[in-house]
């Protein structure tokens, strides 16, 4: 089956997603910084199971096709994110859905879990943290001048983007995700994670340079019941770059 794309109204902005399969088990894909389901997703708009799920990928505010507006980080970004999340979902009818975060994607999925719990059936999460350390910063602040990342990472967005906006947006979230450092612990969502029910599969790439691994640990000892995978070989994008084994996994897991 084709991949649909469309825009809905959700909370006075138009939202920008991508949709396929038809099975009775929804699903949305919630992609990282500056990522949209074109750039964050094609593997799984590919090849997940068309007959088991309908397949979900949006593109957050001021992400991908979802400008205007444009990005901004206000301190409640994140919960922002999770309550579009979930309304559109529910604008598009889906009564109950399982929701796939990779790193912010992540945080914001962790969040919408919590908060929105009658409502997710299943959870997966990879690339994410619930808490930003000082170390943390550090790595962020490595990636704030986009003119020095790979051609690779910078091409596809550059192209959804242009270079202006991708530049200034990135510099706006690592000042917006360092704020959080200032916070008791770090936190981002520490206190939510005991309120997430649902079944959860944390996965997590043991060559990740972006998240350390004690993250995953941190999420998953404290979401009663989680299951955490650890892949190896897998970096920050392991869903893109180990796309056979991360389909059937999550698959496995969903079912």
């Amino acid at each position: 089956t084709s991949v649909t794309s469309a825009k809905i109204q959700v909370n006075g902005v138009h939202l920008h997603y991508q949709q396929t399969g038809k099975g009775s088990h929804a699903v949305l894909l919630l992609p990282g910084m500056l990522g949209s389901g074109q750039t964050d997703f094609g593997p799984q708009l590919k090849s997940m199971n068309k007959q088991l799920f309908t397949v979900v990928a949006w593109d957050p505010r001021g992400y991908g096709k979802s400008i205007p507006p444009s990005r901004d980080f206000p301190p409640d970004f994140f919960e922002r994110d999770a309550k579009d999340a979930v309304d559109l979902m529910q604008a598009l009818k889906f009564k109950k859905f399982s929701l796939l975060g990779w790193s912010d994607g992540g945080i914001t999925a962790l969040i919408a879990a919590a908060k929105y719990p009658n409502l997710i059936h299943k959870l997966v999460v990879w690339g994410a943290n619930a808490s930003v350390t000082q170390e943390d910063v550090r790595i962020y602040n490595g990636i704030r001048d986009v003119s020095k990342w790979s051609e690779k990472v910078k091409k596809p967005l550059e192209e959804l983007y242009g270079y202006k906006y991708l530049a200034e947006t990135c510099e706006a979230w690592v000042d917006g995700i360092s704020r959080f450092a200032e916070n008791p612990n770090g936190n981002i969502c520490q206190q939510l994670l005991p309120d997430i029910k649902c079944p959860t599969f944390i996965i997590h790439g043991q060559k990740d340079p972006l998240v350390p691994q004690a993250h995953a640990e941190y999420i998953h000892k404290n979401i009663k019941g989680s299951r955490l995978h650890l892949m190896p070989e897998g970096k920050h994008n392991l869903h893109l770059r180990f796309a056979e084994d991360f389909n059937r996994e999550v698959e496995n897991f969903l079912r």
